[in-house]
């Protein structure tokens, strides 16, 4: 069983595509209220064997490093989520909030 049909059992799985049609693999890590909305940590979850392009097992590269997005949260015409890119001034925002959160945890 690979990492996302673990987290399947688990979690809700998100399923982005960027503009090329390439698919990622998210799970929600927090929400991050601000200014009345709502924004989502996305974690992306790879397969352990996933790497990038020219990889080879034991490569110090970063390709298995986390890469995390924040998504704003939506509701659309059906009534259902959706994650969308926040604004610069919103990404901002959110960005001040989680690291206010990370220090108050300490």
């Amino acid at each position: 069983m690979d990492k996302r049909e673990e987290i399947l059992d688990e979690d809700f799985l998100i399923e982005m595509t960027d503009e090329d049609g390439n698919v990622f693999y998210y799970v929600e890590e927090m929400i991050i209220p601000v200014d009345g909305e709502n924004f989502a940590l996305l974690v992306e979850v790879k397969d352990e064997h996933e790497h990038c392009d020219g990889c080879g097992d034991g490569c110090d590269c970063g390709c298995e490093d986390d890469d995390v997005i924040i998504a704003k949260i939506v509701v659309n015409e059906n009534g259902e989520e959706e994650f969308i890119e926040p604004t610069d001034e919103e990404f901002e925002k959110v960005q001040e909030a989680y690291e206010k959160l990370l220090d108050e945890e300490e």
